[in-house]
């Protein structure tokens, strides 16, 4: 995801698509003989994935036209999310019909390697990143009555057009002020109430994907930075269950790092401490849990290669032992299979001092997989198998 980051009914209509790993896990092998990513998920009931994108610019470094990266997605991915093209503000970045076209060629592709679909995201609840036009539109002389149309043409739109390709949708995105804790305003929740806005997006998600597992999705994470933020998120969360609304799942999108500082032990272990309580509090609102955008950013890291490889590695298994221990996480998904394509490459609060370039992702600029790889396989193969 191309923002900021400081660190990351019901469920009976998604059982045919959710049930079943064989389409989405098939058997496999790495280059090298050993289990692919994707297998060693399925094996355990995970479906397992990566984002990736076609628009060639700062905000999303793709390797979609290049088919050895193609070739390793395929071979390691269950699943697909995009990672810029199925947003609000790709899809309609003027008034007018929407346009799916390159939604539709990464979605296209992924149905024909036998990949699940995941939507990313039906609103995206930060200012700078709703359409332009959304935020200058002119909201006449109703003007809750107004957001809510240009709400409900945009989900009906959304969702009609890729009806149950799509078994997923992180249906609100980064409602949270992570400094504050309180809910972010944009053009659209100033005119109708922000809770009415995030309730009424869940309601018409439903409406018009009664299949798909509908999730809220924020970028939370270990450590005290964090501590509004999560609370925030919480707080969100009680409220759309007690109102009723229809949120099926927590997205965590852990983008991760050396919280409390690089080799600073105890803080890694208190941050732990403080993750496993608030996964505690929200799995015990009956959500389950998805890791959707997982990178581990090196900007705290050593420069020595050998040196910050093992230690980005030692970050991801610390974090994906802990998090895929909930038998109700059932989604992990990458933001990127290998370090070039990153975000945290371009994304200026994230850049490394030294200027060298980031390593965040578990396969190098080669292709070539580095020790986060096998930390990732060596969790997978480890971790208590999901329900049925």
């Amino acid at each position: 995801m191309t923002t900021r980051r400081q660190s990351l009914l019901q469920l009976a209509a998604l059982a045919p698509m959710l049930a079943a790993p064989a389409a989405w896990g098939a058997a496999g092998k790495d280059e090298e003989g050993g289990e692919t990513l994707k297998a060693l998920a399925a094996r355990k009931g995970l479906r397992f994935g990566n984002a990736i994108g076609t628009m060639n610019d700062k905000a999303s470094r793709t390797h979609f036209n290049n088919p050895a990266y193609r070739a390793l997605m395929a071979r390691e991915c269950g699943v697909l999310v995009a990672e810029n093209e199925s947003k609000w503000q790709a899809l309609q970045p003027k008034p007018g019909p929407h346009d799916f076209r390159r939604a539709d060629e990464l979605f296209g592709w992924a149905k024909r390697q036998g990949m699940l679909i995941r939507g990313h995201c039906l609103v995206w609840q930060d200012p700078r990143w709703l359409p332009e036009w959304v935020t200058r539109h002119g909201f006449g002389a109703n003007p809750a009555q107004e957001a809510e149309r240009l709400l409900r043409e945009h989900i009906a739109a959304t969702c009609g057009h890729f009806g149950k390709d799509v078994y997923s949708y992180d249906v609100v995105n980064e409602a949270v002020n992570p400094g504050t804790g309180e809910l972010i305003a944009n053009a659209l929740n100033e005119k109708m109430g922000a809770l009415e806005q995030i309730d009424l997006s869940f309601r018409l998600a439903r409406e018009h994907a009664p299949h798909a597992q509908l999730v809220y999705n924020d970028y939370m994470g270990p450590g005290k930075d964090s501590a509004k933020h999560r609370a925030g998120v919480l707080k969100l969360l009680a409220g759309l269950k007690a109102r009723g609304t229809p949120v099926h799942a927590l997205g965590l999108q852990s983008h991760i790092g050396a919280w409390g500082g690089a080799g600073d032990g105890e803080a890694r272990a208190r941050g732990l401490r403080e993750w496993r309580a608030f996964l505690d509090e929200a799995s015990g609102m009956g959500l389950d849990l998805l890791i959707t955008e997982f990178d581990v950013s090196d900007r705290e890291l050593p420069a020595d290669i050998a040196q910050r490889d093992a230690a980005a590695a030692g970050i991801a298994r610390d974090f994906l032992e802990l998090t895929l221990s909930y038998p109700r996480c059932r989604d992990f998904l990458l933001w990127g299979l290998s370090d070039d394509v990153s975000w945290l490459q371009t994304w200026k609060d994230a850049k490394r001092r030294d200027g060298l370039p980031s390593r965040p992702c578990p396969y190098d600029a080669q292709l070539r997989a580095k020790p986060m790889r096998a930390a990732i396989a060596d969790v997978l193969r480890t971790m208590p198998a999901r329900a049925a």
